[in-house]
């Protein structure tokens, strides 16, 4: 089992062993050192709290705004939510320090996890969390007597208030959407999409909602990350129904993956690339997505005579580089959609609005829409840590075999083969190094990624003779 502390927050599988896998313990004391944190120099302040709908949720946050009430700090409890709406809040609120998201994301129900915000309702960056890693492994904490334990209040209403703002964009059109009728399927994966995403759809007067998987208990019908193998139900529903469209998210509601009326995917990767064309048309400006993303951006951006930027994976990396350079839309390719002009956090909530909004003034059929895009094919693999393997040493070899070849060394090791990439790097989430390949052809990227498996094993023999 396992426990990771990194830009995506603290993570971990429940129960067992403290300090190996998120146990009570773990959760008390991540908690009280971010609390310590955002306490610097500060008698009071307020910490925003939400959850999405894994079986653990409920009992990790008890844990968490217990331990926050302790460290003197004031909670506002939005209880099951979602991911943007927690980011939402903290960014309205002016007493709020940060937040906690208590989700795994995409990750399996064993797992769950602290995503921690900033004041401005962004995930804090990594020099942040490594403070917050360094105090909680001290354990020196300073909690408070019984008159300055922090006070606790219930907010309901934050998701109402983050559909409100998502209505008065000028690049969401919810007449327009009403006009068109749409019959659409959404797959809330027992979790907080399920309640999320059918209360937008309503709000912009969508009246057909086909809803699967819509009971919130947690115990999820399938993985939950939102890929075309974990997707069939929906995929078959929307081609059997004849609907317009079906909508996909993870459990916290951050990543958008799209099925057309022909029942096959958008592409995770394409939820991006449609929502920033259709940006671009109103909005000139840079765009941004991370290295591991399909160019499909890059050519839909340079097309309307924009800059389109890279950068390192991980969301706090992503809204850095969109800060740097002015960004009118950006994101990662995984279906996380960051729309600046409401915050800077991945949203699918935003997406599926500014997406239908697109579909409505195109005019015709999610399919035909999908075919207006560069076609590529994107293969995405894994390769288990559980081994040992020392990721920073075979990177190094690897660079050395391919040092003739253009590369990126800023994530991992992306390597350039005329019109085709393979990216490896550590994930960020999980204890595994993802490796990714993009190119014109299916078998091309297979082939690629094979290869670096190759590659990888060639090496860690080497490394492993050489120690002895």
């Amino acid at each position: 089992m396992t426990l990771i502390s990194s830009i995506s927050g603290i993570r971990g599988t429940i129960g067992g062993e403290p300090g190996k896998n998120l146990t009570p313990p773990d959760i008390l004391k991540f908690t009280s050192a971010f609390a310590s944190v955002l306490k610097e120099g500060k008698e009071r302040g307020t910490v925003v709290v939400g959850r999405d709908g894994r079986v653990s949720g409920h009992m990790v946050q008890n844990l968490v705004v217990g331990a926050l009430l302790g460290m003197g700090l004031d909670v506002m409890d939005l209880g099951l939510s979602t991911t943007p709406t927690v980011e939402m809040a903290v960014q309205l609120e002016e007493a709020a320090l940060g937040g906690i998201i208590i989700t795994a994301s995409h990750n399996p129900r064993e797992w769950n996890a602290l995503k921690l915000l900033g004041s401005n309702g962004e995930f804090i960056d990594a020099a942040a969390g490594q403070e917050v890693v360094k105090r909680a492994n001290e354990g020196n904490f300073d909690y408070v007597g019984v008159n300055q334990i922090g006070q606790y209040e219930e907010r309901k209403d934050y998701l109402d208030i983050h559909i409100q703002k998502i209505l008065e964009l000028p690049l969401v059109d919810a007449d327009l959407i009403k006009e068109k009728n749409f019959k659409i399927a959404v797959d809330g994966i027992n979790s907080s999409g399920a309640f999320a995403v059918p209360q937008l759809l309503r709000a912009l007067g969508v009246s057909d909602i086909r809803e699967i998987n819509n009971e919130i208990n947690g115990v999820f019908a399938h993985k939950p990350e939102p890929l075309p193998e974990n997707m069939s139900a929906i995929m078959q529903l929307v081609k059997a129904e004849a609907l317009h469209l079906g909508i996909v998210v993870d459990p916290d509601v951050d990543r958008l993956a799209l099925v057309c009326d022909d029942g096959e995917p958008l592409g995770e990767e394409y939820t991006l690339v449609a929502v920033s064309d259709y940006i671009l048309q109103n909005n000139p400006g840079p765009t941004v997505s991370n290295l591991s993303s399909t160019r499909a951006l890059k050519e839909v951006t340079e097309k309307k005579g924009c800059d389109y930027h890279a950068s390192a994976v991980g969301e706090v990396n992503v809204v850095a580089k969109m800060k740097e350079v002015g960004a009118v839309i950006g994101g990662e390719g995984n279906g996380g959609v960051i729309y600046p002009d409401l915050h800077h956090g991945r949203d699918a909530l935003v997406g599926i609005a500014l997406f239908l909004t697109h579909l409505a003034k195109w005019g015709k059929s999610s399919s035909m829409l999908r075919s207006t895009y560069p076609q590529y094919n994107i293969y995405k693999s894994k390769i288990d840590l559980n081994e040992g393997l020392d990721v920073d040493a075979v990177l190094e070899k690897l660079q050395e075999k391919y040092k003739n070849q253009p590369m990126n060394t800023i994530d991992g090791l992306k390597l350039y083969f005329d019109e085709d990439w393979i990216h490896m790097r550590k994930s960020n989430t999980e204890p595994i190094v993802r490796v990714y390949a993009e190119t014109t052809h299916e078998t091309t990227a297979s082939n690629l990624v094979d290869k670096l498996r190759s590659d990888v094993r060639e090496i860690s023999k080497e490394l492993k003779l050489s120690k002895k």
